[in-house]
């Protein structure tokens, strides 16, 4: 594999930084917290464990090794070279927060707080292994899980990514109003919105998504069939389909409600025609600031992304 040429570490700041910018300082912070009769003891040691990781991977820098540090706020103006080599150090969002903005650079994830953070795209903790994994990844020695990511462009030419799921609907808990299009079929709906799910997003949302419906449908016909399908959201990583779920789809004399879940294969695009006047929004991965306008006019293709996540892995 080719080897990179420069370190790109992505950090966050951590809930205490936070803090000091709504408050100022860091005794404000601490007065507000305590006044209020929360622990200010927490945010500390979360910053403490989080400020060890960050110089441990300082210090496991190779020799020589060009590296520049990015706040996770810059990623939107920032430009990664082809042969960087990403590290993200912190959660799972971190990382497909960040893996919006690659195209082809390979990504090493660190976990910062194995004890309280239970990462499953963060496989490598920073403690231990960070300088090593950085040396192998710059010898071009290193395994790579290619995840499949999903993306939805709009007519205007805007277009999001997103590593585990989309959605699609009304920014507030009114219903969302729109055209869906799949395959050879159509239909107007009213619903609380659209989740589309990669198989990396399998365990999340999507996973919800099957557990409230197996369990409505149980409740009224006690097989065992339905039971099972709470066990069956899983689906590889790397699979070239996504799968889409309509949330409390409600038919009425203007919307239908047989399109609620379906699958888009590798090269299939789902078309969603936006009726919704005003709030209507698509946004990835749970970030809501983060997002395109979908309001009247406005036509989605939701399909898999033509670009995937290249996740540095244990080999």
């Amino acid at each position: 594999m080719p080897a990179p040429d420069k370190i790109v570490v992505i950090t966050k700041k951590t809930a205490l930084e936070e803090l000091v910018e709504r408050f100022n300082t860091r005794d404000q912070a601490r007065f507000y917290l305590e006044h209020m009769g929360a622990s200010f003891v927490e945010y500390e040691r979360d910053h403490e464990t989080y400020q060890a990781a960050l110089e441990t991977v300082r210090r496991g820098f190779p020799p020589g090794a060009r590296h520049q540090f990015v706040d996770r706020s810059f990623l939107s103006t920032f430009t990664f070279g082809e042969r960087d080599l990403v590290v993200t150090l912190g959660p799972d969002g971190l990382v497909v927060n960040t893996a919006k903005y690659l195209t082809c650079q390979s990504l090493l994830a660190l976990n910062p707080d194995p004890q309280r953070i239970d990462g499953v795209l963060v496989p490598f903790f920073a403690q231990g292994e960070a300088g090593e994994q950085m040396r192998r990844a710059l010898r071009g020695d290193y395994r790579l899980r290619h995840i499949s990511m999903v993306c939805a462009r709009l007519n205007d030419g805007q277009s999001l990514y997103a590593v585990n799921d989309l959605f699609i609907g009304q920014r507030t808990h009114v219903s969302a109003r729109y055209l869906l299009r799949h395959r050879q079929e159509e239909e107007e709906q009213s619903s609380s919105g659209i989740i589309v799910s990669t198989g990396a997003g399998s365990t999340g949302w999507f996973r919800s998504v099957l557990t409230g419906a197996s369990g409505v449908v149980e409740a009224f016909v006690p097989e065992e069939r339905v039971a099972t399908v709470r066990e069956q959201y899983r689906f590889d990583w790397e699979a070239e389909y996504l799968y889409f779920s309509i949330r409390e789809p409600f038919p009425s004399k203007r919307s239908e409600a047989r399109l609620i879940f379906g699958r888009v294969e590798r090269g299939e695009v789902m078309e969603i025609v936006s009726q919704m006047p005003q709030n209507g929004v698509i946004f990835g991965d749970g970030v809501e600031e983060d997002y395109l306008q979908f309001n009247s006019g406005a036509i989605a293709a939701i399909g898999l992304a033509e670009k995937k996540l290249n996740l540095i892995v244990r080999g």
